[in-house]
């Protein structure tokens, strides 16, 4: 091993003392000092598998060795340090990859799913640890981010902060939280996580323990909330999807946020060929809070523009006041539908249990005419015969299904609201001021009316506390 001082004129040998006769595999300089190096030596041409890495801090000058935790016939190929983080080397062997924290002092086996397999060469380029491998082609560990803020010693409760993360269009099978996902697709490659990828740390949680998760952007609105707890609504073919659990093992967790705002809500049963998701959020940073108990702990991150569209800002800020007040106005429609149907339900209850006889008669007939008003209401809102995909073209589709069609349809790769998109929802917005001026009056007239005769008869009521039943 030798070191040139002055552009070839002289060399001067800096080769280990005690280093037999070796081919000098790699040299590494660290790109944070000079004066540092590394080289991966081997002799497994002298029937010698050894591993043989060495590192100097003064140009040569003394050599330590620092294959401490690499098997003894793991003979070494390679060595490389991290360009951000200091002290993070990678190691190729014969046997696989290893990795230190502490600059060599020790190593430990960093395979993940890569085959067992010699390690030719390595480089950090670009956020990305490259391997060569003998015979099992090129392999990319494309994401460093982690590794690079790992601590062997940190709090058992800590959330990673997370790269940047772009406004794409597509999925992964990557997007979604399945530990046992082992990265790979049968006859195509995967695509990156589409979302903004997050990793946190756990302690032991015990069954009492939730473990909760917000964005909130930079003004400080709460954008999306997540728990650890699974999703009690009830689904349904074409309602809104259940609400993804945070992962909750000791250790290390993943979970991907989807860059959308929170799903809308759905009338239960009921299929509309449409999607429930929020729109997605605009450019920015978001902070992301993580709490267990009264512990907690922040991140922030980036959400960065499309690079291919030219969208600026005031565009992005009139496309997400257009959609948010699509997706609330919708989500109010659907809470509305379902209370009035629940409604609908206990009123139906009650006439059924209403003795016969004169003095009923007045309270039963005031009753069945609001039950019709109800279902006239309803089935103006929903269709309730709408069951399966094919139900959309048997049976006419009704007024909020139109609605979240123009949400679908405003929804876009290009974040900007057309004129066609204002115009169907000023049309749709005075429908729905008539449909809710319908909705107040059963509500608030009809119902409370209704109500306060059968708590005077002695039957509950059918709106706000549960029904006692008849004395």
């Amino acid at each position: 091993c030798g070191i040139d001082f002055s552009e070839t004129r002289t060399w001067k040998n800096v080769t280990p003392k005690g280093l037999a006769e070796s081919l000098i595999n790699a040299i590494e300089i660290s790109p944070f000092d000079k004066g540092t190096a590394y080289i991966a030596t081997t002799r497994y041409k002298f029937n010698d598998h050894a591993p043989g890495l060495y590192k100097t801090t003064d140009y040569g000058v003394s050599w330590t060795r620092i294959d401490r935790g690499i098997p003894a016939n793991a003979f070494t190929r390679v060595v490389r340090e991290d360009d951000v983080r200091k002290d993070l080397l990678y190691a190729g062997t014969e046997l696989g990859l290893f990795l230190s924290w502490n600059g060599g002092r020790d190593w430990v086996p960093f395979q993940l799913n890569l085959p067992i397999t010699p390690i030719t060469d390595l480089r950090v380029h670009r956020g990305n640890l490259i391997a060569a491998t003998s015979g099992r082609a090129i392999w990319v560990l494309d994401d460093l981010g982690l590794i690079r803020q790992y601590r062997p010693d940190a709090a058992d409760l800590a959330l990673f902060k997370p790269a940047d993360a772009y406004l794409v269009n597509g999925g992964s099978e990557l997007n979604g939280s399945d530990p046992s996902f082992d990265g790979t697709a049968e006859g195509r490659g995967v695509n990156p996580a589409t979302g903004m990828v997050l990793y946190y740390r756990l302690p032991k949680l015990e069954p009492k323990d939730s473990l909760t998760l917000e964005v909130r952007d930079a003004a400080g609105v709460l954008v999306r909330r997540y728990t650890s707890k699974k999703d009690t609504i009830p689904t349904w073919a074409g309602g809104p999807p259940a609400a993804p659990a945070l992962p909750a093992s000791q250790g290390l967790n993943r979970f991907v946020w989807d860059l959308r705002h929170a799903t809308m809500a759905g009338v239960p049963s009921v299929w509309v060929d449409g999607s429930y998701r929020g729109h997605k959020v605009s450019p920015g940073r978001y902070q992301l809070s993580l709490k267990l108990g009264e512990r907690s702990v922040v991140a922030e991150a980036a959400v960065l523009a499309n690079p291919l569209y030219a969208t600026d800002a005031a565009t992005y800020a009139e496309y997400h006041d257009f959609m948010s007040a699509m997706e609330r106005e919708l989500t109010l429609m659907h809470e509305t539908i379902n209370n009035l149907h629940r409604i609908h339900g206990r009123l139906n209850g009650v006439l059924a249990g209403l003795p016969a006889g004169a003095r009923f008669a007045e309270l039963k007939r005031e009753g069945d005419s609001l039950v019709a008003k109800l279902k006239a209401w309803d089935a103006d809102m929903v269709s309730r015969k709408t069951r399966a995909y094919d139900d959309t073209e048997n049976y006419p589709q009704k007024f909020t299904a139109n609605y979240l069609f123009l949400i679908g349809q405003t929804e876009s790769d290009l974040p900007r609201v057309n004129q066609p998109s204002r115009d169907r929802r000023a049309e749709l917005d005075r429908e729905w001021a008539v449909l809710k001026a319908r909705s107040d009056v059963l509500l608030n007239q009809h119902v409370s009316a209704l109500n306060r005769k059968l708590w005077e008869a002695g039957f509950g009521a059918i709106h706000g506390p549960e029904p006692r039943g008849i004395p």
